[in-house]
């Protein structure tokens, strides 16, 4: 009996994907909701790239979110948020880690759906502002009290993360549970399979 070429089949099998998504998985839902800590730990489960569209606006700039929103405004940084989302979206399939505003821009909203497979990461308001407490470069946050700006937050844009392809519950529990739950969910979600309408412009 083979039993070392058995264990490294069974190795082997345990570190493949759970499947091979044809378009991008792109997370939305508010900040706090865990989007990096689970888009990186998502994209090395399935062996697909990691992006993270305000490290690539951050990039582009040459500046972070925060002196993008302190100098020009939060409409310019959501016009430069929109055409990097568009960018990221014509390359090849990668989990896409979005801001919170994102989903909200009716354009960036389209682009999503024409190339990717949404997934909101959903967290309850005493959930968003335990980890949000951990960071101090949340512009949102930085003049008002934050509990008061989630609530309102979690008001005005839960219905619209709500139209996602997909909603995935991200608690208190262990990171490694939450991607389980995503990758469950888009192994049955058909549109994961379904090739990408990609504009080539």
């Amino acid at each position: 009996m083979d039993t070392l070429g058995e264990a490294t089949k069974s190795r082997s099998a345990a570190a493949a994907p759970a499947f091979t998504p044809a378009r991008t998985i792109v997370l939305i839902g508010l900040m706090g909701a865990g989007k990096s800590k689970i888009g990186r730990r998502l994209a090395a489960r399935l062996d697909l790239p990691f992006h993270d569209s305000d490290q690539e606006i951050e990039a582009a700039a040459g500046a972070s979110i925060e002196e993008i929103f302190r100098r020009h405004g939060e409409a310019a940084f959501r016009d430069g948020e929109r055409r990097v989302i568009a960018r990221l979206l014509r390359q090849p399939v990668h989990v896409l880690a979005t801001g919170g505003g994102a989903y909200m821009d009716p354009q960036t909203r389209e682009v999503i759906a024409r190339c990717g497979v949404s997934v909101w990461l959903r967290a309850d308001l005493d959930v968003l502002l335990a980890r949000v407490s951990r960071r101090t470069n949340r512009p949102l946050l930085q003049e008002k009290d934050p509990r008061a700006v989630l609530a309102e937050l979690i008001e005005r844009r839960h219905p619209v993360y709500a139209g996602a392809d997909l909603t995935i519950d991200s608690g208190d529990g262990p990171p490694d549970a939450t991607v389980a739950r995503v990758i469950a969910a888009l192994g049955a979600t058909e549109r994961a399979l379904l090739p990408a309408e990609v504009e080539n412009d």
